[in-house]
């Protein structure tokens, strides 16, 4: 029997980066208490779960953190998308065929930019055929590269320019397919965490220690951001 889906359920997509983090700063008790009180689906592609879980199990070095973040998926607090009736088979396909496109749209010394992998790409597709089902959802990501691509893709080829010195050309026409998406990063969810009062750390400074906590573990963040979100969370 197919899982039902409503058309007002809504999602959280998760790609690894910011699971990492939050598995990295000890803050899984809030990451869980965060999935209860949000009310919907935590979601995570098959290629982001071969990041996380699949491949860090065999590697000694990573075991441990993999261990932690597969209780995840056995408590269902992480979900795979055929848990609300996504096609796997067909979201691995067009992830494939993303990736190439994604791939193929910056250039420097004619040689095509890699910039996303299957796991960032796939959370696009998802988001893509989540939206196509009504269901509303966001992109949790710490890494600046997608969200670039989706929100400022010129921005890239500045970037790009900088780490290669080179000259950078970008095939326009590819930017469509990535415009649109919605996205939240690991220091804005720990903000949502600290609001509703779930962090268990009730020291003066804790937001502060949290947000530089993820930056320094690879949320793209700068200084400044930080200090907005801290006036916000001022009683």
């Amino acid at each position: 029997m197919k899982p039902q889906i409503s058309s007002s359920e809504k999602a959280i997509i998760f790609d690894s980066s910011s699971i990492i983090n939050f598995t990295m700063n000890g803050l899984l008790t809030e990451f869980r208490e965060l999935k209860r009180i949000f009310n919907g689906r935590f979601l995570v592609p098959k290629e982001v779960k071969e990041e996380i879980v699949d491949k860090p199990m065999q590697i000694k070095r990573f075991e441990l953190e993999a261990l932690k973040i597969k209780e995840l998926f056995e408590e269902k607090i992480l979900e795979l998308p055929n848990a609300i009736g996504i096609d796997e088979s067909k979201l691995s396909s067009k992830t494939i065929d993303l990736m190439k496109i994604a791939n193929n749209t910056f250039f420097g010394r004619e040689n095509p930019i890699h910039i996303i992998d299957s796991g960032e790409t796939a959370c696009l597709v998802l988001s893509t055929m989540l939206s196509e089902k009504g269901i509303k959802n966001i992109i949790s990501v710490d890494e600046r590269t997608i969200r670039l691509l989706s929100e400022k893709p010129e921005n890239l080829s500045d970037i790009f320019r900088s780490k290669l010195h080179a000259q950078i050309t970008a095939k326009k026409e590819n930017f469509k397919p990535f415009s649109g998406f919605k996205f939240i990063r690991s220091a804005e969810l720990i903000y949502i965490a600290y609001k509703n009062n779930l962090v268990k750390l009730k020291n003066g400074v804790v937001l502060d220690a949290l947000l530089y906590a993820l930056k320094f573990n690879g949320c793209s963040i700068s200084d400044e951001e930080i200090n907005e979100i801290k006036k916000l969370g001022k009683p």
